[in-house]
């Protein structure tokens, strides 16, 4: 199966009264993402006893921070590209935000609202970790719009086609890498891990967490985000590698060294946990 992105990165694009009016499939996506993962955090705030406006109040927190976090660690490793114009920093319907980045915000954000609404904050972590996967898994897509974050050629049975003009060199040889050339999907392999990792931590969430009887629990608070750091880290490490449009670290892919960083903290991270005497199961209510 071939993939080929529509002609324009437009939902619609229109005049009125002279302004121009436009939407992109990226910023589309990116906010049906996080209102999906923000639905399904309400949904485990409910079960767990939370009010779930806490989510809801939450959401613009986590998406300025979470956007300005992608972008700052994008521009910063790009920042030859915007030195020339700065202003430039400020348009993102090219795309140009990074993951990582986006997790250290949306990671902050949890911090700050626990903080100043008394909640607990690993507790409120887990709580919130599938759906920001989930908003990974749907976000993805805006890059097959943008015809960004795509690999190197392949001759696999599946693949994206790219236009002359979203090619990095030296693709952009069209008499060696003519039109119908087929580049490594990356963006669907991510989103496809993403996938089955909102399903690892949902599973894992009801058989060993808070879905299961009270003696059968095995999870700890902030278990599931050490799990996913390692999981999403170990998929994007191998992605990382077929990407032709990597930030670089000197000679090293960023995201492949972050991603190491990551699963270490999670595997660490699990491990102190578990070392630590088991949390108090009585004398507090959920409900804030």
């Amino acid at each position: 199966m071939i993939l080929y992105p529509p002609d324009d990165p437009f939902l619609f694009y229109f005049t009125l009264f002279g302004l121009p009016i436009a939407v992109r499939w990226y910023g589309v996506l990116i906010m049906s993402g996080a209102l999906l993962g923000a639905y399904l955090a309400s949904r485990r705030a409910v079960a767990r006893g939370y009010d779930p406006d806490h989510v809801w109040n939450q959401l613009m927190l986590g998406l300025i921070m979470g956007i300005a976090g992608a972008r700052i660690y994008y521009v910063i490793f790009e920042w030859d590209r915007f030195a020339p114009n700065p202003w430039s920093v400020l348009n993102l319907t090219t795309g140009g935000l990074a993951i990582h980045g986006g997790l250290i915000g949306a990671v902050l954000s949890v911090l700050i609202y626990t903080r100043w609404n008394r909640l607990p904050f690993w507790e409120w972590l887990d709580l919130c970790v599938p759906g920001f996967v989930l908003g990974q898994a749907i976000g993805r897509w805006g890059n097959f719009f943008n015809q960004e974050a795509y690999g190197r050629p392949t001759d696999l049975p599946f693949g994206v086609r790219i236009d002359a003009n979203y090619r990095l060199p030296p693709y952009t040889n069209l008499q060696e890498y003519p039109l119908d050339t087929v580049f490594h999907a990356t963006f669907l392999y991510e989103s496809v891990w993403s996938f089955i990792g909102l399903g690892l931590l949902l599973l894992l969430d009801q058989r060993l967490g808070h879905g299961a009887p009270v003696k059968e629990r095995r999870l700890r608070p902030g278990d599931l985000f050490f799990i996913y750091a390692i999981f999403y880290s170990a998929g994007r490490f191998w992605i990382e590698g077929l990407r032709l449009d990597s930030l670089y670290l000197g000679p090293l892919r960023a995201a492949q060294v972050i991603s190491l960083v990551l699963m270490s903290a999670g595997v660490v991270g699990l491990l102190i946990n578990h070392w630590r005497r088991p949390p108090s199961r009585s004398g507090r209510s959920a409900v804030q």
